[in-house]
């Protein structure tokens, strides 16, 4: 398929998406005041820890506020663009309705990874956005342009890395049929990503920063604003996503292969 083709799939689930977000705007505004709220606590929560210390492993309260910013707006174009997807494949799984996306026009995984959009992730990630360009100014720094560009990056490069350790896990459906504990597995797992990688220590070090690298995912960008772009770095960024995406594609390919439909 060329790229155009993938561009007008994607809009057609994304037109459909937002026509039933319409219907149902309640839902819409209601989860999207959780969302912002759970995202207030989060920052308030920097709030409080400065109130007691200066510093943590030499990251202050602004530099802190780049690192959980970064980490939010991460969170929030996973939840916006793979989210819902990539748990309705567990549960289309078990149930037999996966053939569907079988019989679509397109790629299984795309189609699995793409069919929809949350509108309330989209909503909140400018806010994340905003919460990092306070406190970079906050800070008196003066990013370049080049050096927001090169955020922008890793940003996509952590997004990646995120979507393909949720795709990675979520596929062990083919085998184990429930994939119930991933979703509260990845927000435990997330909380390490706010945290600066010099603050670990031993086998947390080494298990968030070297295997799962969901400290790299923040840390890198962060410092990217902070002190300019590192090459080493922002190499081990993309590595990590390049890497984590080809062990998930073939995780799910594999577990396709196992899949018998419904009708078996």
């Amino acid at each position: 398929m060329r790229a155009a083709q993938y561009i007008r799939i994607w809009l057609a689930g994304a037109r459909y998406s937002m026509v039933r977000t319409m219907m149902f705007r309640g839902d819409f505004i209601m989860w999207s005041l959780v969302e912002l709220f759970w995202m207030g606590v989060n920052l308030g929560l920097i709030g409080v820890i400065y109130q007691h210390t200066e510093s943590i492993a030499g990251w202050g309260p602004w530099d802190m506020a780049i690192l959980v910013g970064t980490s939010l707006l991460v969170q929030r174009l996973l939840m916006g663009f793979f989210w819902t997807n990539l748990f309705e494949m567990g549960r289309n799984v078990r149930t037999g309705t996966f053939d569907f996306f079988l019989a679509q026009p397109g790629p299984v995984l795309f189609m699995v990874s793409t069919r929809k959009i949350d509108l309330d992730g989209f909503l909140n990630a400018p806010i994340a956005l905003g919460v990092v360009i306070y406190a970079v100014n906050q800070l008196g720094l003066s990013p370049t342009p080049l050096q927001w560009v090169i955020y922008a990056g890793m940003i996509l490069c952590g997004l990646a890395i995120h979507y393909a350790t949720l795709l990675f896990f979520i596929s062990l459906v083919f085998w184990i049929q429930s994939a119930k504990g991933v979703e509260g597995g990845y927000f435990a797992l997330n909380e390490f990503s706010r945290l600066p990688r010099e603050a670990l220590r031993g086998i947390a070090s080494v298990v968030f920063v070297y295997g799962l690298p969901l400290v790299v995912v923040t840390n890198v960008p962060a410092q990217t604003l902070r002190h300019g772009l590192e090459l080493h770095h922002a190499l081990w960024l993309a590595g990590a996503a390049a890497l984590w995406l080809s062990l998930a594609v073939i995780m799910f390919h594999r577990g396709l292969r196992r899949y018998t439909s419904a009708s078996s």
